[in-house]
């Protein structure tokens, strides 16, 4: 057993503050704390609405994101991977550029971001008759490429807290598959050739690229395409891959839920499997809950066929099956399987996707109490 702690990255989703396409789609003032506030029990037992303790604060305020990087700190989490956002310019960035970088302790905590390359769609909340509307496309082109990446090298990268890894500033695509898909393989690992000639050239030091949604499958047979996506991560000179969240069958036809635990052993059990199957270190990914439904109108009725965001509902998610899926998790990386540097967690904050650790009026601070219990305090 290695006993080496990983560090403990937390995705961030920052959507809790006003943004200005936000308010050309849903109104002066909106932010997602209007969609958390309408959530409403989807069937007998299942919990509804989720309320934060601290309330619904504004995430771009630095007071605000300095009151989050202590209680990070305080229990264990070494860093964020905030998703990031490209629509002609960047979406929902305020949090980060105003929020975390103006924070007074911002040397405290690490950060990085994931480019969220799928298009923007209408799910917040998402609806049966109109499924998923798109608002904004996703599709990268070569000029949408440099541009993006541009941004995140003078605005990001050059910042003293900026996530490395063997100094290496850590850029994450979350659906590598589908970028490759637009630009064609070639195109893009020019591009990225060119990424890391620009990182270099602006004193930065050489670049870690991540991958997360790389086109893993399996066919009828239960045999996964690990050879073809190992090919198209060497084709395009990637450095890593990371977990982002989980998948998990269903055993309940009377409702639309599946028990924590059972999907929690599902996907654990993978954590070996993944690591040996890509050529590239593995992060994996630890989830403290899943629950989409305040994503849905309200007045329609809960269809998982009607795609996402009716999804399957994870219950019996509480702190101490959280906990005790971490200590399996450290299990993990604590052994020699592990081949990755991080243990990504999903997420710090995805509220009305019922995957947060921040403290709520139902179990307080046990989430992130689990955390530190299992993981103690950050790296040094």
């Amino acid at each position: 057993m290695k006993n080496n702690r990983p560090e403990i990255l937390a995705y961030y989703f920052p959507n809790w503050h006003v943004d200005p396409l936000n308010e050309k789609w849903h109104g002066k003032g909106w932010t997602e704390w209007n969609v958390t506030k309408c959530a409403n029990p989807r069937f007998p037992g299942h919990k509804q609405p989720k309320k934060p303790l601290w309330g619904y604060d504004d995430e771009a305020d630095p007071a605000v994101m300095e009151k989050q990087i202590d209680t990070a700190v305080k229990y264990g989490v070494d860093g964020f991977m905030f998703d990031w956002y490209y629509y002609g310019g960047p979406y929902r960035n305020r949090c980060l550029e105003e929020g975390l970088m103006k924070a007074a302790n911002a040397d405290k905590i690490k950060f990085a971001v994931m480019w969220c390359n799928h298009d923007a769609i209408q799910a917040h909340p998402g609806c049966r008759a109109f499924p998923n509307p798109i608002l904004a496309s996703g599709t990268v082109t070569p000029e949408i490429f440099r541009s993006a990446t541009q941004y995140c090298m003078e605005h990001y990268f050059p910042h003293p807290s900026y996530l490395r890894v063997d100094g290496r500033p850590v850029f994450s695509i979350y659906n590598l598959k589908k970028m490759a898909g637009e630009l064609g393989v070639e195109t893009m690992r020019v591009l990225l050739d060119e990424f890391r000639s620009r990182v270099r050239q602006a004193g930065l030091g050489e670049l870690h690229l991540n991958a997360v949604h790389a086109g893993y499958q399996y066919d009828n047979n239960g045999k996964p395409n690990s050879d073809q996506v190992n090919a198209l991560l060497a084709a395009l000179g990637l450095d890593s891959r990371s977990g982002h969240s989980w998948s998990w069958g269903r055993t309940r036809t009377d409702l639309p839920c599946e028990d924590y635990g059972a999907a929690a052993e599902q996907n654990i059990g993978k954590y070996r499997s993944f690591s040996q199957d890509f050529q590239l270190p593995y992060n994996p990914v630890m989830m403290p809950g899943w629950d989409s439904s305040p994503r849905t109108v309200q007045s329609d009725i809960y269809d998982l066929s009607a795609g996402y965001p009716f999804t399957t509902i994870l219950t019996g998610s509480t702190p101490a099956q959280f906990e005790k899926y971490l200590r399996k998790a450290r299990e993990f990386t604590d052994s020699d399987a592990f081949t990755g540097n991080f243990l990504m967690l999903h997420s710090w904050n995805e509220w009305t996707e019922g995957a947060y650790l921040l403290p709520d009026e139902e179990y307080g601070w046990g989430r992130l109490e689990a955390v530190r219990k299992v993981f103690g305090a950050p790296r040094a």
